[in-house]
């Protein structure tokens, strides 16, 4: 099956011969002249990829990126924009949102054709169904791995055996696994003050549980135990970190997989992942604050990504949004703490 490209771009010119390129290619391409007519367009041809002009009419480049960042149904699509400007602001706006890829008009036909080859291989991953079950789960990680350093996700892992009635985790435990039920069922309950227990959810074969607590950095503050015998995989905490920051392609398909594609669970978990890792990061710039005697840093934006454990994508997102709180000034160069009260109220709420 051929590959779809979605080209939005309001020159009739440049639209009309990128699109011929691409048909010449062997992809199957539809076009639309302005952004608002292109985000009606995405949902009836579900591309593979869209190619997108910055200054449009009607929406920009960035308010189409924006409204598809939002949908859970689109928001992995890879995005590629076109643009006759080179200035820092707009790369970085586009970072910023999500952009996958630049090209700078004019571009050659092999620019063009490399770009989009490497970003569509990774889009197989997340359009790629994967079954419910143990092997569905290692086939997503081993191929997952050919764009994510997964080794120790994949390896060395063991199954556990917990009978029934046998504890999982406890209420007040630090949540350190994300746990995958290979057989069985486990009950999630709470105690009220009489200590009867009431349960909030059943899972079954093909169920994750822990990952909630483990986004949100805290305890559990719910039981689990097997209402069968059971057979479970524990991830490691820092490993599906690894899986949920460090690849946007990736954590968008690992999150569909463990929300099992429920479109409102699967928004919460987006919401709940972003916040997370810009909770992660605010507390990693406090401490280096006051490491620094609360002088400016200067860390490269990929340095500073490898020291809070994400990708430079992530961080450039997570340091506009503490910018726009107040809570720190960015120029792209250099990071200064404008109000360490409202960096300290992020951390403790977010």
């Amino acid at each position: 099956m051929r590959s779809k490209i979605l080209i939005i771009e309001d020159d009739k010119i440049v639209r009309e011969n990128t699109a011929e390129i691409l048909t010449l290619s062997g992809y199957e391409v539809e076009s639309a002249e302005d952004g608002k007519s292109g985000v009606k367009k995405v949902t009836d041809f579900n591309p593979d990829l869209i190619i997108c002009d910055i200054m449009m009419p009607e929406l920009d480049g960035y308010g189409v990126l924006y409204v598809l960042s939002k949908n859970p149904k689109t928001a992995s699509i890879p995005f590629i924009f076109l643009t006759a400007k080179i200035e820092k602001e707009d790369l970085r706006k586009g970072m910023n949102l999500g952009a996958d890829d630049y090209l700078t008009k004019p571009f050659d036909d092999m620019e063009l054709l490399n770009a989009i080859e490497g970003r569509i291989k990774k889009y197989q991953i997340i359009k790629k169904e994967f079954s419910a079950d143990l092997n569905g789960f290692q086939q997503f990680l081993s191929e997952a791995e050919e764009s994510n350093p997964l080794a120790s996700l994949t390896k060395d892992k063991k199954p556990y055996q917990y009978k029934a009635k046998e504890f999982i985790f406890r209420a007040g435990d630090f949540a350190n696994f994300l746990y995958f039920i290979e057989k069985g069922k486990v009950k999630t309950y709470k105690m009220n003050n009489d200590a009867k227990e009431y349960i909030t959810e059943i899972h079954e074969a093909g169920d994750f549980l822990g990952y909630q607590p483990l986004l949100e950095d805290r305890r559990y503050n719910d039981y689990a135990s097997g209402i069968e015998d059971c057979i479970i995989y524990k991830i490691p905490k820092d490993d599906f970190l690894k899986l949920i920051f460090g690849n946007k392609e990736i954590s968008l398909k690992f999150i569909k997989i463990i929300s099992k594609n429920l479109s409102d669970r699967e928004q919460k978990l987006l919401e709940l992942a972003y916040d997370s890792v810009k909770k992660r990061i605010a507390v990693d710039l406090k401490k280096m604050f006051e490491e620094n005697g609360g002088k400016t840093l200067t860390y490269s934006r990929s340095d500073l990504a490898q020291m809070v454990g994400t990708s430079k994508e992530t961080l450039v997102r997570s340091l506009t949004s503490l910018k726009e709180d107040g809570a720190i000034d960015s120029d792209g160069q250099s990071i200064t703490l404008l109000d360490i009260s409202k960096l300290n109220q992020l951390i403790k709420w977010s």
